[in-house]
């Protein structure tokens, strides 16, 4: 006769045994949680600089177009002419009153309108 419970039985005790495993890395790892939650510790992870380029796809696709042709926001194409690398820096860091919301590219404004200036 074939015991059906036994699998069951086999699949129960390792899940036991696999929650005391994880609450033991867990206690192994309070003290750099608990770090991380204050504020301190070392980060998880860094942040990597990414180039205007993939910043734009990241961040602004969505409003200005795939192609800088504008969709909810203005077309790119241009903006240079329009505007100089200072006013695209505040527009950048500030947003508009049109409905742009500042702080998009964080740390990046600078490299951003640059990159921006040279659109075409």
């Amino acid at each position: 006769m074939k015991n059906t419970a036994m699998p069951y039985l086999i699949i129960f005790a390792f899940g036991i045994v696999a929650i005391f495993f994880m609450s033991f890395i867990g206690l192994n790892n309070m003290d750099e949680i608990a770090a991380e939650k204050e504020g301190g510790g070392e980060k998880a992870e860094e942040q990597v600089a990414a180039s205007p380029e993939d910043t734009y796809k990241q961040s602004c696709l969505a409003c200005h177009g795939d192609q800088y042709q504008g969709a909810v926001g203005p077309a790119l194409t241009g903006v240079g002419e329009r505007h100089s690398q200072e006013e695209l820096v505040d527009i950048l860091t500030n947003g508009t009153a049109n409905g742009m919301p500042g702080g998009l590219v964080a740390g990046q404004e600078e490299a951003m309108a640059e990159w921006l200036m040279t659109l075409k």
